[in-house]
Order: C-alpha cells, then sequence, then structure tokens
C-alpha cells in the first residue's frame, strides 16, 4: 500500500524497527543536526529520529534521517527492508518503465486544516528552525519540493516542475533560494524575468516519501514528476490545487509555502553545508515573498543533515540518479548495463558495458557527460567491462588498477559546465575526465589480456550455501 503522506511512513518506520523517537529534552543547536549526523554514520539499516522535546520550542515535532538508510529507502519504495542496494536501483529501473501514470486529484487535503496569508505570515510561527553545520549563515529548508510552471506555457501539466532547491530563511515572509542553472526551476524564472514578471511558486514541506524522491530525480523538462511518483508508487500520486497560487502540490504534505519569486529581485545568501561536503560561499540568489502558508494542526518539519557522505541526501538522490542516466545512454547504447552514479549526485560515474569496437567505451562517457544531467554534474566517468559490477567498488578498483594504461585511457577534456557548488569547479567551469577501465579489443590490441581468471565454476552454488549456514548458526 502506498504512503499518501510523511506520518504513514512514519508509522511503518517505527514498526519496522526504523524509527527512534528521542523523549529526553534536547538542545535545537547543536543536538538536532549532531544526531543526524551521527545517524548516517550507523550503515545502511541506520533509522529515522524523531524529536518532540526540544528546548527552547513549546511545541515542536521534527523528523530527520527519514530516507537515511538503505533499509528506510527500500520501506519508501515499498520493498522488504533487506532489499539490497543494487536490487533497488534495477527495482526503481523497472517500475520506470510504468511512466507516466497520471496523478489523483483530491479534496480535503490535511494540510488546509489552518492558514496566515499577507501581513499574518511568519514561518517562526509555524516551524522549529534550526541550523545544521556550524558554519552556515541561517536556518534552511533543505528537504522542500518547489512547484513552478512554465511562464510562457503555464497550462502544460508536464511541464510544471516539482523539484528540490536550497532556501535560506531570511525573514518572517522571505526566503532566498539557490536555482541550479540547468535545472528547471532555473529555466521558469529566466523566462519569468524576460517576461518582467514574479514567478509563482509553491513550496511543500513533510511529504510523502515518493515525493522527496521524485524532486531530486533528474527527469526531462517536459516529464512529470508527479507521473513518475505513480510509477514509483504503483498508484496514482495524490495532489490538490494550491489556493493562492493554483499550483498543484502534494495531498499530504504537512505544510504549503505560496509567494512568488520577485523578477530581478537578488540578496546575498550562504554559506551552507552542501552535499559536496563542503560549504558553498556566499552568493546573490532570487528572493521568494511567502504570501500564505497552509498546514497541518501539529505539523511535522521535516529536515536532512548534510555533510560529508554518506549523509541521508546520498540515499535519497543516488538510485533516482543512476536511473534517469541509464536510461539515457541504454536508448542510445544498448550496450550499457548498469550505471552507478551514487557519487555525490553523480560527479562521478561508474558504467558498465559491453563493446563494439576499440574507442567505444569511450564515446560512452563522453554521452554521459551530455546528458541534461550530466551537462551540470558529470565530471568523471569509469567505463568497466559488463562482467563488472559498478557497484561492487573492489571489482571496479580491480579494473582501473589492471586494465588501465594512463598515457591510453585517461581522456582529460578541459572547461566544461558543472554546476557553481562543485567544490573543485571555478564559476560553473571545470575540466572534465574519462577513464576507459575496459578490456581492449578490436582494432585496439594492446596489452595482455587473453588470459583472465574466473570464478570458480561452483562459487555461485556455495555463496548461497555459506549465506544459508551463516543465517542459521
Amino acid at each position: 500500500m502506498p504512503y499518501d503522506d510523511l506520518r504513514s511512513f512514519l508509522t511503518v518506520l517505527e514498526k519496522e524497527g526504523q524509527l527512534l523517537r528521542v523523549s529526553d529534552e534536547v538542545l535545537p543547536e547543536p543536538d538536532l543536526a549532531a544526531a543526524a549526523n551521527a545517524a548516517c554514520q550507523l550503515g545502511e539499516d541506520a533509522p529515522a529520529l524523531y524529536f518532540d522535546n526540544v528546548k527552547g520550542f513549546t511545541d515542536a515535532r521534527i523528523a530527520l534521517n527519514v530516507h537515511g538508510s538503505w533499509r528506510n529507502h527500500a520501506l519508501a519504495l515499498g520493498l522488504p527492508k533487506k532489499t539490497s542496494t543494487k536490487h533497488q536501483v534495477e527495482e526503481f529501473a523497472r517500475r520506470w518503465h510504468a511512466f507516466p501514470i497520471a496523478p489523483e486529484r483530491r479534496e480535503d487535503a490535511p494540510w488546509r486544516e489552518n492558514s496566515m496569508e499577507g501581513d499574518d505570515v511568519d514561518l517562526f510561527e509555524v516551524l522549529p528552525l534550526f541550523r545544521l553545520n556550524e558554519g552556515d549563515g541561517g536556518f534552511y529548508l533543505d528537504k522542500a519540493a518547489v512547484i513552478s510552471r512554465d511562464p510562457q506555457d503555464p497550462d502544460n501539466f508536464d511541464k510544471q516542475n516539482v523539484g528540490v532547491y536550497r532556501m535560506e530563511v531570511v525573514g518572517r515572509n522571505r526566503l532566498a533560494i539557490q536555482p541550479v542553472p540547468v535545472h528547471d526551476l532555473a529555466l521558469h524564472l529566466r523566462a519569468a524575468e524576460e517576461r518582467g514578471e514574479d514567478l509563482p511558486i509553491a513550496i511543500t514541506l513533510g511529504n510523502d516519501p515518493i515525493i522527496s524522491i521524485v524532486a531530486g530525480t533528474p527527469m526531462a523538462y517536459d516529464q512529470s514528476e508527479y507521473e513518475l511518483a505513480g510509477a514509483l508508487r504503483g498508484a496514482p500520486a495524490p495532489i490538490v490545487t494550491a489556493p493562492l497560487t493554483g499550483l498543484d502540490v502534494p495531498w499530504g504534505s504537512e505544510v504549503v509555502i505560496e509567494g512568488v519569486i520577485e523578477s530581478r529581485v537578488r540578496q546575498y545568501e550562504g554559506p551552507f553545508g552542501e552535499f559536496t561536503g563542503h560549504y558553498s560561499g556566499g552568493r546573490r540568489m532570487p528572493v521568494v515573498r511567502i504570501d500564505r502558508i497552509s498546514y497541518r494542526t501539529a505539523p511535522i518539519f521535516e529536515s536532512l543533515y548534510l555533510g560529508k557522505p554518506w549523509t541521508e541526501i546520498d540515499y535519497l538522490i543516488g538510485p533516482n540518479t543512476c536511473v534517469p542516466l541509464l536510461n539515457q545512454l541504454r536508448a542510445e547504447f544498448p550496450e550499457v548495463q548498469a550505471v552507478n552514479a551514487m557519487y555525490t549526485h553523480g560527479l562521478l560515474v561508474i558504467i558498465s558495458l559491453k563493446k563494439r569496437y576499440g574507442g567505444f567505451a569511450k564515446a560512452v562517457g563522453m554521452r554521459a557527460m551530455t546528458t541534461p544531467h550530466g551537462l551540470g554534474f558529470v565530471s568523471q566517468v569509469i567505463l568497466v567491462d559488463e562482467d563488472v559490477d559498478p557497484f561492487n567498488l573492489p571489482q571496479v578498483m580491480w579494473a582501473q588498477s589492471a586494465k588501465v594504461d594512463p598515457r591510453e585511457d585517461v581522456v582529460i577534456i578541459p572547461h566544461l559546465s558543472v554546476v557553481p557548488l562543485a567544490p573543485a569547479g571555478e564559476s560553473g567551469m571545470i575540466s572534465k575526465m574519462i577513464i576507459d577501465a575496459t578490456t581492449p579489443v578490436a582494432p585496439d590490441t594492446r596489452g595482455n589480456f587473453e588470459t583472465p581468471v574466473n570464478d570458480v565454476p561452483e562459487a555461485k552454488e556455495w555463496g548461497t550455501r555459506l549465506r544459508t549456514l551463516l543465517a542459521n548458526r
């Protein structure tokens, strides 16, 4: 049964032993971020955290690390919690084939219970805000879905974007938002500003777990995140019309914020401890004016900790970065077997493939860099043979160490685009690298690869036997 809201998912996490309620009184800083940081380091079965006794807040409910382990990610997809990472990616790809599944429009959204509008809007009355890292420039909303439409084609449902963008609270009714240039929100904002108009947006907090996943998924400009959510859920995603902007928003959100990105208004934003494991620095960013807040009674504030990987963000955007790249590459190159883009939202990508001819792997690597997501993210590609599992790092390191001639197999392409958040880049530019760790094939006849050692034929059977013995000891 798919989850229609965050609360139903938290209930299942608790039933499955994947939610830890912290009843002791804690400080908002540094305890909340420190706990989420520590939870991420507990391994693949790390729990979500729930706090309702936070010093200084009289009525706060805070959920952290909700997607922060492979156990929780599996449950979000409705899979058994011990489903392997590789199988989760494969299942994600399988369900993608059901796309699109149209959403279901509902009424009586629970977030309509309470509202504030106009001069009464005050984020600090609704949200228990706290900083995540000591160098952060302020309070951030970092696990929200931001909904916007193409101003040039506002009635086109498929061009309505649902994305994740960091937002700094800079006043009771104002946010500074960072729309990455290659993402849809930035395209919508540019179109609005060219027309001299503000861009209406809705921001939803405390969403069902699939909405959080699809909001971070690289999709084509005219593909609907809500229709992908339906494919991943196996049932239509419930949506409702936001009362002020008319945008389509998730039915089950805890909080819905409506307003506009003000045309050509910029304000200093940052620094912020980012998914890259580095602070991003401060920049002048667009400004959101909040005109209405709607919220459930006793809303749950969901946030996530970002820092040195792995943190919750890496689980949240891991499979949903791998699968779009896999689909886009395989559409042109059916030889592509698997794509591992788990690392820093695909700044590094590992691709396994069969080869047509010498030099073919490098061509696939260049194509990965020119996909919609690759243009802004993919700065390093490692290519391996089809018998190397790109999710098995010892196998990948073996291929790289044994099969790479640095003079022939490493390609550096200078001065290409990358997201400004990439620490190694400069002003959105970087050199990119392809490492061809595949076995050479004709007409490339370099090296001595004629006599590889293969696994003992009975090893697979013995693997199953040993796992059974270990489970029963």
